[in-house]
C-alpha cells in the first residue's frame, strides 16, 4: 500500500481550556487537491496552521497525528521539522501585503526561499527565481524582480507569493484563502496555474477557503468543517451534489451561483422607479498624473440609476469603479461631465454644499474592520452621523441609533460593544446601520460581502434586499463577484481601463455578453457548471 502524501488522524486543537478543533482526521494523495470549506471558526486555517506547525507555542496544543509521507511531524522536533518547511511543505497565506517585507526588494526575499533549493550560486539562484516568476504568469520579472511590495498589484503579488513557495519543488502546497480578495479573472488565472502545478509536478495541494463554488471546481475532495468538526466529507462531486449533514445542505444553498433568483420574488414588491433617476452620470471623464504620465482613469463614462433599483459597477482593478465612487461623492472632482444625487449635481459644489448632498448619498467600505473606529461603542459609531449633522436632540438620537440597529439585525446585547468584539458579518451590518441612520435615498455598497463568509455574505444580502424593499433604497453597488451581482442588480455597467463596454440590464448582460471582455469575465466565475450558459461552459474558447 502507498503511503498518503498527508494523513490526518483524530486531530485536536486547543487554545488554553477552549476547544477550536475535535478529531478531525482526513488524507491527502499526491496528485491531488482537497478543500477545506467552512464559516468562520469552523476550524480551517487552523488545521493548516497545525499542520505547518505555525501554532502559536505558549497557548496551542495539539493531539492526534499528522503525518507527511508517514512520518509524525507533531513528534519532530522544531529544529528538525524546520528542514521540511519549503523543501516538502509549501504555503501561501491569504494577504500577500502582509506576509512579504516592505522595506525589501521582492529580488532579496525570493533569495530566501531560493536557498531552499540547495544552489549556492546567487547568480543561478536569480535565474531560477526570474524563471520562476515567468512561470507564474508575472510578465516582466526583471521589474517585479526589482520593486518593493508596494509597487506591485495584489495579483502580482500572489503570484510572487505562489512563485516563491513552488520554487523549492515542495510535495505539498498548502494555499490559504489565495483568491478571496482578487478580480475573478487574476483569481482565475492564479487557479489554473495551482492545477497546472498539481498535474504537472505532483504537487499535493490542500485548499482552504468559504467559497463553496471555487471548492466545488477546483478541487477533487471536500471537508466541511463546522466548529472544529468535521460534518461532511468525501469526493466533491458526492459531497457538492448530496450533501449528507444539514450543515452542508445550507453552505450549498447559501452559495449565489446556484441560486441566481434567490431574491427575485422579495425585489418584485419594491416600489422602483419615479420622475428623475436616483443618481446620473453623464459624460465623466477623470484623468490623473503619475510618475510623470496622465492616466485616464475614466473617460466619458455614463450611466443613469432609476430611483429604488441596484445598479451593480464591475470591473476588474483599474477599471475606474473606485474613482467613479470617488465623484459621486465629491471627494475627487471630474475633468469633464456632470454627476447627479437625487436631483443634486454633485460637480462643481462647495465642500459646505456637498455636505447637503451627502445626506442623501452614504458609503458601505468594503472593510469595516478599518473603517470603524476602534475605540468606539456600536451605538456611538451608528449615532456620529447624526451628531455631525446636528439633527434632532439626545433623546431623538439614541431612538434613530436604536432604530437603524434593530433594522440590520443587530440585538440589544450588541451595542455597546466595539468592533473587535464583533464578527465579521456584525461588523458590516453596524456600517449599513451607520449609513442608514440619516435616512439617506441611494447606499453605494463598495465590494460589502467579499471578505465574508457565504451563509454570512448571504444573510447581508437578506438585510439590504429586505431594506431596499422596506425603505425604497437605491443601491450602486461595486463588485467583482459576478454571481452576486446577478442575484441583486437590476442593470449593470461594466467598465475596462476607464471606458464602459457594456451596460444593459443585468440578465442581459450576464446571460448573453456581446463584448469579448465581459465574455471574459463571466467565463472566469468559478462555477460548478450548473448556471453558467453553454456557450461559456468551462473548455470553451473565451474572446480576449
Amino acid at each position: 500500500m502507498t503511503v498518503p502524501l498527508l494523513s490526518v488522524r483524530d486531530l485536536s486543537v486547543s487554545y488554553g481550556p477552549q476547544r477550536v478543533v475535535s478529531d478531525v482526521s482526513f488524507e491527502l494523495e499526491r496528485g491531488r487537491s482537497l478543500a477545506l470549506i467552512g464559516e468562520s471558526g469552523s476550524g480551517k486555517s487552523t488545521i493548516a496552521k497545525a499542520v505547518l506547525r505555525l501554532l502559536p507555542r505558549a497557548s496551542g496544543r495539539t493531539s492526534g497525528r499528522v503525518e507527511v509521507d508517514g512520518i509524525d511531524t507533531l513528534e519532530l522536533s522544531l529544529r528538525r521539522f524546520r528542514t521540511l518547511r519549503g523543501r516538502t511543505l509549501g504555503f501561501v497565506p491569504q494577504d500577500p501585503a502582509s506576509a512579504l517585507n516592505p522595506v525589501r526588494t521582492i529580488g532579496s526575499q525570493a533569495h530566501e526561499a531560493a536557498a531552499l533549493t540547495g544552489e549556492r550560486d546567487a547568480a543561478h539562484r536569480r535565474t531560477a527565481i526570474l524563471a520562476v516568476f515567468e512561470r507564474v504568469g508575472l510578465s516582466d520579472p526583471e521589474r517585479v524582480y526589482r520593486s518593493y511590495p508596494h509597487q506591485l498589484s495584489g495579483g502580482m503579488l500572489q503570484r510572487v507569493l505562489i512563485g516563491l513557495a513552488v520554487l523549492p519543488e515542495p510535495a505539498l502546497l498548502v494555499a490559504d484563502e489565495p483568491t478571496s480578495a482578487l478580480d475573478v479573472t487574476i483569481q482565475k488565472r492564479i487557479l489554473d496555474l495551482l492545477t497546472e502545478l498539481r498535474d504537472e509536478r505532483g504537487i499535493g495541494l490542500l485548499l482552504i477557503t468559504h467559497d463553496l463554488a471555487l471548492a466545488a471546481e477546483r478541487a477533487d475532495d471536500l471537508l466541511v468543517l463546522r466548529d472544529g468538526r468535521v460534518e461532511d466529507a468525501g469526493p466533491t462531486a458526492e459531497v457538492f451534489r448530496a450533501p449528507r449533514s444539514d450543515y452542508a445542505a445550507a453552505l450549498r444553498a447559501d452559495v449565489p451561483a446556484l441560486a441566481p433568483d434567490r431574491f427575485r420574488a422579495a425585489l418584485s414588491a419594491r416600489p422602483v422607479g419615479g420622475a428623475r433617476p436616483a443618481v446620473s452620470v453623464r459624460g465623466v471623464t477623470k484623468t490623473f498624473r503619475t510618475s510623470g504620465r496622465e492616466v485616464r482613469a475614466l473617460d466619458d463614462v455614463s450611466f443613469e440609476v432609476a430611483a429604488g433599483t441596484t445598479h451593480a459597477l464591475v470591473g476588474e482593478s483599474g477599471s475606474g469603479k473606485t474613482t467613479a465612487v470617488r465623484l459621486l461623492l465629491g471627494l475627487a472632482h471630474p475633468d469633464a461631465g456632470e454627476l447627479v444625487v437625487a436631483g443634486e449635481s454633485v460637480t462643481g459644489r462647495t465642500a459646505a454644499d456637498l455636505r447637503g448632498v451627502r445626506r442623501h448619498l452614504q458609503l458601505v467600505y468594503q472593510n469595516p474592520f478599518t473603517s470603524l473606529d476602534p475605540s468606539w461603542s456600536v451605538e456611538s459609531i451608528v449615532g456620529e452621523p447624526l451628531a455631525r449633522y446636528g439633527v434632532g436632540d439626545r433623546r431623538s438620537r439614541r431612538d434613530a441609533v436604536r432604530t437603524a440597529l434593530a433594522a440590520v439585525g443587530l440585538g440589544e446585547h450588541l451595542w455597546r460593544r466595539r468592533p473587535a468584539a464583533l464578527s465579521g458579518g456584525q461588523r458590516q451590518r453596524v456600517a449599513i446601520a451607520r449609513a442608514l441612520v440619516i435616512e439617506p435615498d441611494v447606499l453605494v455598497l463598495d465590494e460589502p460581502t467579499s471578505a465574508l463568509d457565504v451563509t454570512v455574505q448571504a444573510e447581508i444580502l437578506d438585510v439590504l434586499v429586505r431594506l431596499q424593499v422596506e425603505r425604497g433604497l437605491t443601491y450602486l453597488f461595486v463588485s467583482h463577484d459576478l454571481a452576486l451581482v446577478r442575484q441583486i442588480a437590476d442593470t449593470v455597467t461594466v467598465l475596462r481601463h476607464g471606458r464602459v463596454v457594456e451596460h444593459g440590464p443585468a440578465a442581459d448582460v450576464l446571460d448573453a455578453p456581446r463584448h469579448p471582455y465581459t465574455r471574459t469575465l463571466v467565463a472566469a466565475v468559478p462555477d460548478p457548471g450548473v448556471i453558467r450558459p453553454a456557450a461559456l461552459a468551462p473548455g470553451a474558447p473565451v474572446p480576449v
